[in-house]
């Protein structure tokens, strides 16, 4: 079973658009928001896929996504992806032994 892919689009600065990847989303109990994390699938300068977040409010007909602004928001967003990235490696690790 194939798993399809959530996507939507954007424009750039310049006004391109282009075709982002939800990689998940998830409410905080901190903060009461709804966050969206999501990637264009470009990489940095050291070859890792970029990753960004926004706010939005989910159910609503058009989402519009806001920017974070506070340490605290970022901090959450950072610890669920490092521990995402944790529980990835340690089942790449896993399958690697068998």
């Amino acid at each position: 079973m194939k798993e399809e892919k959530m996507t939507f689009k954007v424009f750039n600065d310049e006004g391109k658009e282009i075709e982002c990847e939800v990689l998940f989303t998830f409410e905080s109990d901190e903060t009461g928001k709804n966050y969206l994390v999501y990637t264009d699938n470009t990489l940095d300068e050291d070859g890792n896929i970029k990753v960004y977040a926004s706010i939005y409010e989910p159910g609503k007909d058009e989402v519009t996504l806001e920017p974070i602004e506070t340490e605290k928001e970022w901090t959450i967003i950072e610890t669920i992806l490092n521990q995402l990235q944790e529980s990835a490696n340690e089942t790449n690790n896993g399958e690697n032994e068998q």
